[in-house]
């Protein structure tokens, strides 16, 4: 992602939900246990969702041994550009030591937890609580279904896992060797904006719990090296903001850090001056009324202001300003932290803002001030 790339346009048509990996991983979990006790693969198979929906899967894979089953799901999300479409979610199931319950274990392509700050704590698998509550109802029903106790040692895998899950923020996250089992609500919900927030809390939560007092968000990958240069920020500290300003900002007034810095394009910033704190085209377009109105403020005579409400764009006001020697990114840096500040106030968090042009220089970038 670059600060200049917008995110993929939802076409007029309804899109088709589809199934997190929490829900494929039940799935796959209720066919192997069944078959581990009876023999008989169900296919397709039945889960219940947190909301009572109940879905049915086809099966992809089904084995049987010595002591195990296991089972496997397609994953079908839908129309969303999930990086784990089409993957196939194994679970292999054995019988676990009698009143244990279902106990978790990660498989191939499966990540494990390192950092502090997640749902799961260090040193377990990287299977989120949701999917893990979907799972140990789905087995206890069918163990009641099938007179036996429920419990079991549950393995799920992912083969290729760990090569997709270099597309995603799991190793800045902590999670190493594979991908996260996820889900709240066991659907996929096409090109929402659930996840990304979702992740950018767990960023924040990760680098509270690692004793981080910086961190700053970007609006993509080329703020985010020239933040990360500028400050001498760990990785850690890094986070992946996109559009999603309010997102960001609005956890962090309720879990705060001691500073933290907004980083973005001039256009993304500017937007954010306007009052935005969804940086997305879909949600809201550069005012170049706006930005005429700080070129007067910053000294530039009709003419100019002229030139940039007829301008092709942000940047094109940035280049009209800088040949006349206006420290325009000054003013759009300000009024920027005016509307950071704001979702902020009250948090005790010092604030500041930073303005990157297309060629990842730092064009401005306000002092921290506590908010």
């Amino acid at each position: 992602m670059s600060d200049e790339e917008p995110l993929p346009e939802v076409l007029a048509k309804p899109l088709r939900p589809g199934w997190t990996t929490g829900s494929c991983a039940t799935a796959a979990a209720r066919a192997a246990f069944e078959a581990l006790v009876s023999g008989l693969f169900p296919d397709p198979v039945t889960i219940t969702l947190p909301g009572g929906q109940r879905p049915a899967f086809a099966l992809a894979l089904t084995e049987a041994g010595d002591g195990f089953a296991r089972a496997g799901v397609v994953k079908d999300a839908g129309d969303d550009p999930d990086v784990t479409h089409g993957a196939l979610v194994v679970a292999t199931v054995r019988r676990g030591a009698p009143g244990e319950g279902v106990t978790f274990r990660a498989g191939e392509g499966v990540g494990m937890v390192t950092r502090p700050g997640l749902p799961i704590p260090p040193g377990e698998p990287a299977i989120n609580p949701v999917p893990r509550a979907m799972m140990r109802q789905a087995i206890a029903e069918g163990a009641e279904a099938l007179g036996v106790a429920g419990d079991a040692i549950v393995e799920i895998a992912i083969p290729g896992g760990e090569a997709l899950a270099a597309q995603t923020l799991n190793g800045r996250l902590g999670i190493v060797g594979g991908l996260s089992v996820l889900g709240t609500t066991g659907i996929v919900v096409p090109f929402s904006c659930a996840a990304w927030i979702h992740t950018i809390h767990r960023g924040v939560d990760v680098a509270r719990a690692m004793g981080l007092t910086h961190v700053a968000g970007a609006t993509g990958s080329t703020s985010e090296a020239a933040v990360q240069r500028l400050h001498g920020l760990p990785e850690v500290a890094l986070i992946d903001m996109g559009d999603f300003a309010g997102g960001m900002l609005k956890y962090i007034r309720k879990h705060p850090v001691e500073r933290v810095t907004v980083a973005g394009g001039f256009a993304k910033m500017t937007k954010l001056g306007q009052g935005l704190l969804d940086l997305h085209s879909g949600r809201g377009s550069v005012d170049l009324d706006w930005l005429a109105a700080r070129v007067a403020d910053a000294g530039g005579d009709e003419a100019l202001r002229a030139a940039v409400t007829g301008a092709n764009g942000a940047n094109d006001v940035l280049r009209l300003a800088r040949e006349r020697g206006l420290d325009l990114p000054a003013l759009v840096a300000g009024a920027a932290w005016d509307t950071a500040a704001r979702a902020l106030a009250g948090a005790g968090v010092a604030l500041d803002v930073v303005v990157v042009d297309r060629a990842g220089q730092v064009v401005a970038a306000t002092a921290p001030k506590r908010v």
